[in-house]
C-alpha cells in the first residue's frame, strides 16, 4: 500500500489492553527477506504444507495491497517462496508475503520490492502437487489469522488486527 505502514509497537502500546482478541501478536521467529521491512494489508491466505501450488496461484494474481499470509505448517524442510514467486509478488501489487515456513533464492528476495518474513531459508523448493487451500483461517505460530484481518509488520514484529487501525 502507498500509505505509510504504523509502527507495530504504537499498535501494541494502543491495544495493549485488548483482550477480546481482535488484536494479536504473532511470536517473534520471523526473518525479513523482501525489499521492504515495512508493510501492512488485509489478510489472504493459503494453507499448505510443502507444496506451493496455491501459493504461485495467489501471487501471480492482483493483490491490491493485501497481504498473503501463508500456513506452511512452519516446516523447515522446503521453500514455499523463491525469487520467480517474490518478483511476481511485487509485480502483482501484494503489500507482502509472511510465510510460516521457509523461502529460497535469498539475493533475489532482497531486490523484490514487497514485504516477505518467513522462518528461515533453505534451498530446496517444493514439489507442485495442486495441494493447499486458499482463503479459509489459518494458524501461524500459534495464532488465528484469518482472510479480511489486518497485519502490520515492521523490524519489531508482526501484528494482526481484525479491522483496519
Amino acid at each position: 500500500m502507498n500509505t505509510p505502514s504504523p509502527a507495530t509497537c504504537d499498535l501494541c502500546d494502543a491495544h495493549k489492553s485488548d483482550d477480546s482478541g481482535a488484536f494479536r501478536v504473532l511470536p517473534p521467529v520471523w526473518r525479513h527477506f523482501g525489499a521492504r521491512r515495512r508493510f501492512h494489508g488485509p489478510v489472504s491466505t493459503v494453507q499448505c504444507f510443502e507444496d506451493n501450488s496455491r501459493v504461485k496461484e495467489a501471487v501471480e494474481s492482483a493483490g491490491e495491497g493485501r497481504v498473503l499470509v501463508v500456513d506452511g505448517g512452519g516446516s523447515l524442510r522446503r521453500a514455499l517462496l523463491g525469487g520467480n514467486l517474490g518478483a511476481a509478488a511485487a509485480r502483482n501489487g501484494w503489500a507482502g508475503v509472511v510465510i510460516d515456513g521457509c523461502v529460497r533464492d535469498v539475493a533475489e528476495l532482497a531486490g523484490s520490492e514487497v514485504g516477505i518474513c518467513a522462518l528461515a531459508p533453505v534451498p530446496l523448493p517444493t514439489q507442485r502437487r495442486g495441494e493447499g487451500q486458499r482463503d479459509v483461517a489459518v494458524r501461524v505460530q500459534g495464532v488465528w489469522v484469518r482472510p479480511g484481518d489486518w497485519l502490520y509488520a515492521d523490524e519489531d514484529g508482526i501484528v494482526v488486527a481484525a479491522t483496519a487501525l
